[in-house]
């Protein structure tokens, strides 16, 4: 298992089908998940499918945490050592935004600029705005 790729994925209990390729990648990679748990959609349903669903493969881990905590995204992807880095993590709902605009700007800017300067630090290279990969270098 220690030779295992690993993946870290954000943004893993947002949505089934965050959750279903956390899942799908959990049996060719250890995966590290990170989500905030926000209340926009019931956190309490979305801890439960973690705990039933992905919670239940070894290969699976997970950090509660906020990607606009640049320390706590930094510290954990550096104890994590991703391979590569699947960035699904996002504030969504369009009228929410007109409500609270901020957390928009603290979640899909700061939080997405965290995850590419914890990316850019390991060494990583971002690919299309959303996957980040370790280049191969021959």
């Amino acid at each position: 298992m220690s030779d295992m790729r690993r993946a870290f994925i954000t943004g893993t209990a947002a949505s089934s089908d965050s959750i279903s390729r956390a899942n799908s990648l959990q049996k060719a990679f250890r995966v590290h998940g990170y989500d905030g748990m926000t209340d926009y959609y019931d956190v309490n349903l979305k801890k439960a499918v973690v705990n039933a669903v992905l919670l239940q493969d070894p290969n699976f881990s997970a950090t509660e945490a906020m990607l606009e905590d640049q320390t706590r995204v930094d510290e954990v992807a550096d104890s994590f050592l991703p391979d590569f880095i699947v960035h699904l993590a996002a504030q969504a709902g369009v009228r929410y935004s007109l409500e609270n605009p901020r957390a928009y700007l603290d979640s899909n800017v700061i939080g997405a600029f965290n995850v590419m300067e914890a990316a850019r630090r390991l060494k990583l290279a971002f690919v299309d705005g959303v996957y980040v990969v370790r280049p191969t270098v021959q």
